[in-house]
């Protein structure tokens, strides 16, 4: 895309930016004119079609939108323009990958994954669905998707504005209906399907206890195999359809490639909220990093949506309407993932003569089966048959063995659209209208902290926790109605805090359940409590807390293993010398994990691939191929107290020095022999892919991805980083941080990595990355004059 220079101070923005003379147009107006340029260069107005009355986009020079209606309608409708006029190929392949429509454009490849993905869209009653999140839910997604069709009208009359992504990949992008909003299901984090199946595999090759070196328990618990499965016939390929049906679209000359299956457990986020009994200024500060998989663009976007009765801004994902983390001038709130079980694999024995049939309460009950056309590009339209059990969708079919598998999710149930529950809590004026609003809350499960100007600070947890009969959900069950689910607990069942005598409340995705509510059965995988334990030891001892804190914080990179394991190593010894070196760098070490630390090399490599991996061989070696790496709270219990699953403390010794000696020679073979220039940033780096990149020439691909950045943190410290262990690349971590001040909004800060924009053209597509790298931020503008000061770009939509 050419660039033109605009605005006095040079300025540089792409065409599409909509910044250019009226000659060649303005992208983001209607259909009914081109937009305009005004007299100053750095100011538009635009004709847009569905429009009530104008409204004032005002982009400030982070890429921030603050847009100003005067109704909700009209702030929703240009929400969904301006979404589509900054991230209009992220939005349509997250449409086109949600409801099976991939075949479509890019071909064949395509079709099993687009049969996979409709197995799990919502296909119930659509007025209980738009009932569950507000009254006016289905309005808002109306306006919303009113707004990004706009932009595509506008699209048709200026062909050559359409994103570079769609001209590589030879189609035009699709307009939206606002039921696309609510039915798309499949990018949501709900859990516990792999893992079940991770557990059944292990339970065949050395009994069910030994996973629990792989996922330990909390509360404890002992999980036995359900009577009628048999974890040795689970096939290998079982779930292939699910891993299609939820992971993300990438490109290879064109064509599908398999990517890397999503793993829920690696994705977390951290939050905390302090009372204004200790902060510097007396008001409570809200924070919030929510980790997800990395891309560019990022899957969050910062918005500011003004209109009589609305002011709230934050991040939202860029396909929904509202803003799901952030505040509105009264309440701020912020999430996290609570590990609820909201998932369950069931087994059915299949009818020898009829295998649409499967066995229920002692009779044999039919498959409902769906038959519906994918259109194929320069193809004949593909039939695909979807059939599902009470339960749920067949994922896979073992005519070997006469046996069905089906996926029974909460997904399905009415109003667990993921994160559109959002549109309720984000209008909440104190504690009382928040908890009402997350009742409902279906997807993803979250902790929710909160605050409010009057000083209250509160938790609340939200998501559709199922009622298992006489089973906990821990491995896959027989489906001939045994194990049911008896319908859902409300949320009013679940914890909640307002106002603890603590004065502060974090979560970390740690198990964080009270003992009364333990008894619920709401789930047993969590999160390890690392890095919740360092956000507390670190505000346990601050009496004054400030914005900037909390921001160290956030970046905070000292790991607790690694200071658990430290001490440890006070104990053993050895005479060789590459050992010696090794023991030394360690022991002279201060656990923080930042990027130009050598000894955080050495102990990453260490705990990731030699003494995790180690520990699995020694503690259960019948199941090691099967275990990719133990559970790091389980590890470093049995280290500490050997006896359960490694003989004795020489035991221990031996595999610390055995795993420490061959994780210093894989360092040196990767950094050379001098330690004193190791590194940890040399291995792990940041990297953000487009996902098409891939289909683009070497030249382009370099505009459309951003890095690799060197990285510091692992998954165990606040600055999270969940990286692969093939060549360190990070696959998850907070690409957006959030420090709100709460009453005295201007002060709050942000930040969103690599950028807002996804045209790689706009200096807003990677301008953040650096600022993120190094734990800074830029301020939240909210109230009118901080926004005007701060402010880049004006915009005027004005009905057609």
């Amino acid at each position: 895309m050419r660039e033109v220079v605009v605005g006095v101070d040079q300025v540089r923005f792409s065409r599409r930016q909509g910044l250019v003379a009226a000659a060649v147009g303005i992208a983001g107006a209607g259909v009914m004119a081109g937009a305009t340029a005004d007299a100053a260069p750095n100011r538009a107005h635009y004709r847009v079609r569905g429009l009530r009355a104008p409204v004032e986009l005002i982009v400030d020079r982070y890429g921030v939108p603050h847009i100003y209606a005067r109704d909700e309608d009209d702030v929703f409708l240009a929400q969904g323009f301006n979404a589509a006029r900054e991230r209009l190929f992220q939005i349509d392949l997250w449409r086109r990958r949600g409801l099976g429509k991939l075949a479509e454009v890019l071909g064949p490849d395509y079709v099993p994954q687009d049969r996979a993905t409709r197995l799990f869209l919502y296909r119930g009653d659509m007025d209980v669905e738009w009932a569950r999140y507000s009254p006016d839910a289905q309005r808002i997604a109306a306006r919303f998707t009113a707004g990004i069709n706009a932009y595509l009208d506008w699209l048709d009359e200026h062909p050559e504005q359409l994103p570079a992504e769609f001209g590589v990949l030879g189609y035009r992008p699709d307009r939206w209906e606002p039921a696309d909003v609510v039915r798309i299901r499949s990018h949501g984090l709900t859990r516990n399907l792999t893992s079940e199946v991770k557990r059944a595999r292990v339970a065949c090759a050395a009994g069910v206890d030994a996973d629990q070196v792989r996922q330990g328990l909390q509360p404890d618990h002992r999980t036995v195999v359900p009577d009628g499965f048999d974890p040795c016939a689970l096939p290998d390929d079982v779930l292939e359809v699910f891993d299609l049906a939820t992971q993300e679209v990438e490109f290879a000359e064109g064509r599908i490639r398999k990517s890397v299956v999503r793993d829920p457990a690696t994705e977390g986020s951290n939050n905390w909220v302090i009372s204004g009994e200790r902060t510097a200024t007396g008001r409570p500060i809200l924070a919030n990093d929510p980790h997800r998989a990395y891309s560019a663009p990022s899957l969050r976007y910062l918005a500011h949506l003004s209109a009589p009765g609305l002011d709230v801004i934050g991040a939202g994902e860029p396909a929904l309407p509202g803003i799901s983390i952030g505040h509105n001038g009264t309440v701020a709130f912020g999430l996290t993932i609570f590990p609820m079980d909201q998932e369950d694999l069931y087994v059915y024995e299949l009818d020898p003569a009829d295998r649409r049939r499967y066995r229920y309460q002692g009779g044999w009950e039919a498959m409902s089966v769906l038959r519906e056309q994918v259109e194929v590009r320069d193809e004949a339209a593909r039939t695909v048959e979807l059939a599902f059990t009470r339960h749920g969708p067949v994922i896979h079919v073992d005519e070997q063995r006469n046996l069905a598998y089906a996926v029974r999710t909460a997904w399905l149930e009415p109003g667990m659209s993921p994160y559109f529950g959002s549109v309720a809590y984000m209008r909440a004026r104190n504690f009382d209208e928040f908890t009402r609003a997350m009742r409902n809350w279906g997807a993803p499960t979250e902790n929710q902290v909160y605050a409010d100007v009057d000083g209250n600070i509160g938790w609340v947890p939200g998501g559709l926790a199922p009622k298992r009969v006489g089973y906990d959900g821990l491995l896959p069950v027989p489906g001939d109605g045994r194990y049911e689910w008896d319908g859902f607990r409300s949320g009013d069942d679940l914890p909640r805090r307002l106002n603890p005598a603590e004065g502060f409340i974090a979560t970390a995705n740690q198990f964080n359940l009270p003992p009364e509510h333990q008894g619920l059965g709401l789930g047993y995988e969590w999160t390890n409590p690392f890095r919740h334990q360092r956000i507390v030891e670190v505000l346990s001892r601050q009496r004054r807390h400030t914005i900037a804190d909390s921001q160290q914080l956030q970046n905070d990179q000292l790991s607790i293993p690694a200071r658990r394991l430290i001490a440890l190593l006070s104990g053993v010894d050895s005479g060789e010398s590459d050992l010696r070196r090794a023991l030394r760098m360690l022991r002279g070490w201060d656990a923080v994990e930042a990027a130009d630390s050598g000894p955080a090399a050495l102990f990453e490599v260490w705990l990731s691939k030699h003494l995790g991996p180690g520990f699995v061989r020694a503690a259960v070696p019948k199941a090691a191929e099967i275990i990719e790496d133990a559970d790091t709270l389980v590890l470093l219990d049995e280290l500490e107290n050997p006896g359960r699953w490694l003989p004795d403390a020489a035991a221990r010794d031996r595999l610390l020095l055995d795993t420490l000696r061959s994780a210093y020679a894989e360092v040196r073979e990767l950094l050379g022999r001098g330690e004193r220039t190791w590194k940890w940033g040399e291995l792990q780096h940041s990297f953000f892919q487009h996902p098409a990149s891939a289909a683009f020439n070497a030249v382009d691909r370099a505009r459309f991805d951003v890095g690799p950045l060197p990285r510091g943190g692992s998954p165990d410290t606040v600055n999270q980083s969940s990286y692969r262990t093939s060549d360190f690349r990070q696959t998850n971590g907070p690409s957006f941080r959030m420090v709100l001040d709460v009453g005295d909004w201007d002060s709050s800060v942000a930040v969103n990595t690599p950028g807002q924009s996804g045209d790689p053209d706009d200096p807003h597509y990677r301008d953040l990355a650096e600022r993120w790298r190094t734990g800074e931020y830029f301020p939240l503008a909210y109230s009118r004059e901080a926004v005007e000061s701060i402010a880049e770009r004006w915009v005027q939509l004005l009905p057609a």
